[in-house]
């Protein structure tokens, strides 16, 4: 019987084993896509006890919904979630729950987290949930692990926040400015809110970039010139990514006087129809790609997720509380022409696609292999298995169908995507099964041992391919 969580955990070969010591394991982190707060790092955030890192502070709607999701599938009240109950107690539901969640990535990550932050080496239950508490917290009072501690101890080099057009960045400015931090911090930019034409947020939201670029956005012509103002001063502070969340990519070609009509009538309250939506979606698609593609920036494509399923508890709750499922029938013919709109001029930015769902595996990795050139080693990338796939199963199939139409040597690896400082070990949970899956493959015959070449491509996805895809200011490996 093998041990749990020991030194050789998810590494099923001495090939495996090789690979993930000599090569993988105190390779440095590049966490380009996160959702983690500036100003937690710039202020040298310090949590009092584990449970407000694990769950989040209790009645503030901003944790983990992964671990949420988990604790109200096994019928824990709500108080015990995102209420205001002594966290002592949200801890031992939290436990009492994970215990149980065998073949769970979260009972994974809570260990491989509980090993390498807190020293603990057993196994998390109800019977030591009190003691792996005192632990926890005692170290945290220690002031050993502060956020920043947590990014050093982590071996992370680079962090790419999540960040709004219309936001200040004035976190990003003082990281910048703070010498005695030599992580970097950059910001991503992610305008969703100027897509989404068809909610009620738009326009008030428009009055709040009009203030942050200093230009009153009365035509789609005038939007497009205060992202213009904020890109530069993204860029300006070290911007070299962008992020969108779509429900799926719409090819709809239109005019721009087609485009500046339906701006001009959700101006005066009219709500557009389902293809002027999508009409509206596609150029504003297409204006930020050319701009990316202007700029050197990396354009990444989040879709196939179906957002507050649960309408009573998203009212309740509010967003990103743990109420998204998957969704399906995502055009990818869409996706593919949508591409090739940029590409006919010239002006496809590196692009990495994402779908929630993992039966568009393949239909990515097709796709990706239409717009490859010299432009960049793997211009187009299928990005890392994400949010509900972003375990065993669904790490190792996004790899093999990579492998099998495309190029993983060159993928640009593993990212967190996640609020918590504490998931950097999602990093060392991805080169495991890296390391495994291409351990198998030699182990099969399907690869010869040529360790120096299998070690070069597994330091290059643990860290250098990404350092060169974004062009980041950081030595390779």
């Amino acid at each position: 019987m093998k041990k749990f969580n020991d030194s050789e955990f998810l590494l099923g070969s001495g090939t495996a084993r090789t690979l993930y010591h000599s090569f993988a394991e105190n390779a440095p982190i590049i966490d380009y896509h996160c959702h983690i707060d500036p100003k937690e790092i710039y202020e040298d955030k310090r949590y009092p006890n584990i449970a407000q890192l694990w769950l989040g502070v209790g009645g503030s709607n901003f944790g983990d919904h992964y671990k949420w999701r988990l604790m109200r599938s096994f019928g824990v009240e709500e108080k015990y979630i995102t209420g205001t109950e002594p966290d002592e107690l949200r801890f031992q539901k939290w436990v009492e729950c994970l215990e149980r969640a065998v073949g769970s990535p979260l009972y994974h990550w809570s260990h491989l987290e509980l090993k390498k932050y807190f020293g603990f080496e057993g196994d998390l239950n109800s019977e030591n949930a009190a003691e792996v508490y005192r632990i926890c917290n005692e170290k945290l009072a220690q002031g050993g692990l502060s956020v920043r501690e947590i990014i050093r101890m982590s071996g992370v080099k680079l962090i790419c926040t999540t960040d709004d057009p219309a936001d200040s960045l004035q976190w990003h400015r003082l990281l910048r400015e703070d010498e005695s931090f030599d992580v970097q911090v950059l910001p991503a930019m992610r305008p969703d809110k100027a897509k989404n034409i068809e909610k009620d947020t738009f326009i008030p939201y428009l009055a709040q970039l009009g203030a942050a670029s200093g230009v009153s956005i009365d035509s789609f012509a005038a939007l497009k010139e205060a992202l213009i103002r904020r890109m530069d001063y993204f860029a300006y502070l070290g911007c070299r990514v962008s992020d969108h969340a779509l429900e799926y990519i719409s090819c709809a070609p239109a005019s721009e006087e087609e485009i500046e009509d339906i701006f001009a009538r959700r101006l005066r309250g009219e709500v557009p129809s389902a293809q002027e939506c999508e009409k509206y979606h596609c150029a504003f698609l297409l204006f930020l790609g050319r701009e990316y593609s202007r700029r050197g920036w990396v354009m990444q494509l989040h879709y196939g997720a179906k957002r507050d399923v649960n309408s009573r508890m998203f009212y309740a709750h509010g967003a990103d509380t743990g109420y998204d499922c998957i969704g399906s029938g995502a055009p990818m013919a869409q996706l593919a022409d949508f591409l090739d709109l940029l590409e006919r001029t010239g002006q496809l930015p590196k692009t990495i696609l994402y779908s929630l769902n993992p039966t568009d595996n393949a239909a990515i990795d097709s796709i990706i292999g239409c717009f490859q050139n010299s432009d960049a080693c793997s211009k187009l990338q299928h990005g890392a298995a994400w949010w509900f796939n972003d375990h065993i199963d669904g790490m190792t199939a996004q790899m093999k169908s990579l492998a099998n139409l495309g190029n993983l040597a060159s993928f640009v690896g593993m990212l967190t995507d996640s609020r918590s400082f504490l998931s950097y070990t999602r990093h060392d949970y991805f080169r495991r099964l890296l390391c495994n899956m291409l351990g198998d493959w030699v182990e099969r015959g399907l690869y010869p041992a040529r360790m120096a070449t299998l070690g070069s491509i597994v330091k290059d996805i643990s860290y250098n391919n990404a350092v060169r895809y974004f062009d980041f200011d950081l030595k390779e490996i």
